[in-house]
């Protein structure tokens, strides 16, 4: 099916009950990706199920849907991922490929946990197959790809962070800004990382790489980092944003110190 213009440059409603009954259509039957978060929300992924997997796979993923006690888009995405991954067991290599293919964000965000569940793949072997998602050009593939992975870099996190310190140095900021929002102490709507909320000083080689990036992407995930750190080990971070305020005199350190202290302040 050929998709017009008008609907590809789309903006997006900014409110459900603006959204138009094409749009979700094409949506859901995986012909279009999302273009806002509003839009990324409306997905029925019990729909797409049925539109874009092959059948053998659709059973067990519309009974996890199903069993679901809050059908939100994320924990549709994740109990469908870890449905065909419980049922390939990492063994299916062309169906992880055209999910990760797909021009449905929803559908690519399913493939993320296919590599993040499957732990017949060490986490070096898994950063380089998450990278791709990591490196997404849409905010959803981006968000679930760190989500999908958040066990495995806790459980491996001295190891996970040698090959992320690689990754700050990647020309796309996408994949700079994993490096830091994947191992946020607290983050968001994901399991806390313990570690680096007593120990933050684990990750300073990455935070140091990046207290003055050029891309705001990844200014505000740095000052997050930051600001989680702030909750349980203030004085680190405020001893860390005055060195850093004294060797980077630059508009991006400034910016990221602000961000950074201000539950402190």
């Amino acid at each position: 099916m050929e998709i017009s213009q008008e609907i590809l440059k789309r903006k997006g409603a900014l409110k459900f009950a603006l959204l138009s009954p094409d749009i979700i259509n094409l949506l859901n039957r995986g012909l279009i990706a999302s273009v806002n978060l509003t839009e990324w929300l409306a997905v029925d992924h019990g729909v797409l199920v049925k539109n874009v997997l092959p059948h053998k796979y659709q059973e067990s993923c519309l009974s996890a849907l199903a069993n679901l006690k809050q059908k939100t888009a994320m924990q549709s995405t994740l109990a469908v991922g870890k449905a065909l991954h419980e049922q390939t067991c990492g063994r299916d290599s062309q169906l992880l490929s055209t999910l990760a293919g797909h021009v449905s964000d929803s559908v690519r965000c399913w493939a993320t946990y296919l590599v993040g569940l499957n732990d017949s793949l060490n986490i070096s072997e898994k950063l380089n197959a998450i990278k791709p998602f990591a490196a997404d050009s849409h905010f959803g593939v981006r968000e679930i790809s760190w989500m999908a992975m958040r066990y495995s870099l806790d459980s491996n996190l001295e190891q996970a962070i040698a090959i992320l310190l690689l990754w700050v140095q990647d020309e796309n900021a996408n994949v700079r800004r994993f490096a830091t929002e994947a191992i946020r102490p607290r983050g968001v709507w994901c399991k806390h990382i313990d570690r680096l909320k007593e120990e933050p000083r684990l990750a300073l080689p990455i935070l140091d790489v990046l207290k003055s990036d050029p891309s705001k992407y990844v200014q505000d995930s740095v000052g997050n980092w930051l600001n989680d750190a702030s909750k349980t080990q203030p004085d680190w971070v405020v001893e860390l944003c005055e060195q850093w305020g004294q060797q980077s005199n630059t508009k991006e350190t400034t910016y990221i110190i602000k961000k950074a202290l201000r539950s402190i302040s």
